[in-house]
């Protein structure tokens, strides 16, 4: 089967934090010092430039649909910096018309009367890392704001003029009770963000809460919270459109859709992965960059920029493709499989069999939808397409 090139996104990695939470398990690095910040937006544009010239006619020309600056706290970079980089990525590619240009920031880091500035450089949507509007929880989160100051950050961005804002929070939290998880969705919910990120806190291997895990509460407990908060969300109108993502009608997250429908991303930045479809190759390639700041600034732009790099292999890409693309609740046209992976639906048709039998996949003869018992038991549903 031919391979479609889907449409691509750029993902910024910025690799900075002021203090890194004992729960992440993300690329990020807490501060020593001030991190060169104008060095690291060179070497962006010229890590930029390599992939550009290393990957050719795969990614030269394809309109970018969306950027998002992630981290790390990206909003530790002055407007200035962000607008720089976004200029010089527009030189090189041609951005679309209504491009969603997506900024995390927390709201310890956000000196008042920057958002105006970010939004002068072109990021026209903000997500906030807020987790809890619970002073107790956020410490022992190791988050380095308060309620109080969370609540003000989002004001002060819509007072700036922002009009599309993400509120991430989180719920299984050590010691959490059903009412504290509803408490903070009444409070994100009474700021009237246009998408609210809503996902479990898990204990991740190589972070400080594996080592020495809090009391969580159990699976059922936790469970009791997800149904809850959903319901909720839902009467507020936030639909759920994904395992953790709630949005206000037309403002669904545009990078991260693109992500799980399987569309392609440069991935540029200290530990920044990306996907490219190379239709002349017939292959889905995967890069990712070196994950120490040091090691990537040093590399300027040049090979050992690059952590890893090559093309995902058939017997893989069920389920590489499914893992994204069964996380969407309305799920994916049952033609998008071979359009994003060069694959027949046949190779797909026993795992397909058994996920219907069991209850897992509507009975939808063109499209591949998790029922209510498939979101549940997901990862059991993603099993059935590994090799």
């Amino acid at each position: 089967m031919p391979l479609i090139a889907p449409p691509l996104a750029l993902y910024v990695h910025m690799p900075w934090c002021v203090k890194k939470c004992p729960y992440c398990d993300f690329n990020s690095h807490g501060l020593r010092g001030e991190p060169p910040y104008a060095i690291y937006v060179d070497t962006l544009l010229a890590d930029l430039d390599a992939d550009l010239a290393d990957f050719g006619a795969a990614a030269h020309g394809r309109p970018i649909v969306s950027v998002f600056f992630g981290g790390g706290t990206p909003s530790l970079f002055a407007p200035e910096h962000v607008a720089r980089f976004l200029e010089g990525a527009r030189a090189r590619l041609p951005f679309v018309d209504d491009c969603e240009i997506t900024l995390e920031t927390n709201p310890g880091t956000v000196e008042h009367g920057r958002f105006d500035g970010y939004l002068a450089a072109g990021v026209n949507r903000l997500s906030f890392g807020i987790q809890s509007f619970d002073d107790d929880k956020l410490k022992r989160l190791g988050r380095i704001h308060s309620a109080s100051e969370a609540e003000t950050a989002v004001k002060s961005a819509q007072d700036a003029g922002y009009a599309n804002l993400n509120l991430d929070l989180m719920y299984a939290l050590p010691q959490q009770s059903l009412e504290g998880a509803l408490a903070d969705v009444e409070r994100a919910v009474a700021l009237a963000p246009t998408h609210i990120s809503h996902y479990q806190l898990t204990l991740e291997p190589n972070t400080a809460f594996a080592a020495n895990p809090p009391p969580l509460p159990d699976d059922d407990h936790a469970w009791a919270m997800q149904e809850a908060c959903e319901a909720r969300l839902a009467e507020a109108g936030y639909g759920q459109y994904e395992i953790s993502a709630y949005a206000r009608p037309g403002r669904r997250c545009r990078h991260n859709l693109n992500y799980w429908a399987f569309g392609d991303y440069l991935g540029i930045g200290a530990g920044a992965h990306g996907k490219l479809t190379d239709t002349a190759a017939g292959q889905v390639r995967r890069r990712w960059k070196s994950r120490h700041p040091r090691s990537y600034l040093e590399a300027a732009g040049g090979p050992t920029r690059i952590g890893g790099d090559g093309p995902v292999e058939p017997a893989e890409l069920p389920f590489e493709y499914m893992l994204n693309a069964l996380r969407l609740h309305d799920g994916v046209p049952l033609d998008a499989f071979a359009e994003r992976t060069g694959l027949a639906p046949e190779r797909i048709a026993p795992a397909l069999a058994q996920a219907r039998a069991r209850g897992w996949l509507q009975d939808l003869p063109d499209r591949l939808q998790p029922s209510p018992l498939g979101q549940r038991f997901l990862n059991d549903l993603i099993g059935l397409f590994l090799d």
